[in-house]
């Protein structure tokens, strides 16, 4: 009777799903723990999505439309929600950034009650010269907002430059913020 050798496995085949599960385990931990704010928007240098929505019902604040957004000046677009903690932290800066003459601040409230989000903008004061009301959350998604708070900078022409996630901080807002505002002033060069 003759014996079958025995085959040592293949150590690359061993190696193989641990070496998978390690690249889905860095995968998943960059995603849980990486900067938000280093998420790219496919948005940007793009014509913002079209504004269609209502005031905020009972405010007595002005809506905002796209047109407004193409109206030759800096636009300044904060999607912001009365239900939203980092919202109330940035809403001074908001405060300090509408005091700015060479832009417009607009707000877009995200799925929330009119009646929360009047008494937030009546506590905390109104930054915005409009406002529409976002209540299905659908305009955020055209926006491509991936949480309140998010702002954006928006060129004279109506087109998207900058997409701040998350909350302005002061360091921004003296900063890095302000220099796309002005980047924003000068028009993108046609290809």
């Amino acid at each position: 009777m003759t014996e079958t050798p025995v085959q040592k496995p293949n150590p690359v085949l061993i190696a193989l799903p641990v070496i998978l599960f390690a690249a889905l385990a860095l995968l998943f931990w960059k995603g849980l723990f990486g900067d938000p704010q280093t998420v790219p928007s496919a948005l940007i240098g793009k014509p913002a999505p079209e504004v269609t929505l209502p005031a905020i019902e009972g405010s007595g604040f002005p809506a905002f439309t796209s047109a407004d957004l193409k109206g030759g000046g800096v636009s300044v677009v904060n999607v912001w929600a009365s239900w939203c903690a980092p919202c109330r932290e940035e809403h001074p800066l908001l405060l300090e950034l509408a005091g700015r003459k060479d832009i417009h601040l607009y707000g877009i409230n995200y799925k929330d009650d009119a009646e929360n989000a009047r008494r937030f903008l009546g506590t905390l004061g109104n930054p915005f010269s409009a406002i529409v009301a976002d209540v299905n959350g659908r305009a955020a998604v055209d926006w491509g907002v991936y949480g309140v708070p998010e702002t954006y900078v928006i060129d004279g022409q109506g087109i998207i430059r900058f997409k701040q996630i998350g909350p302005l901080s002061a360091e921004a807002l003296a900063g890095p913020f302000a220099a796309e505002i002005d980047k924003a002033k000068t028009p993108l060069k046609q290809d």
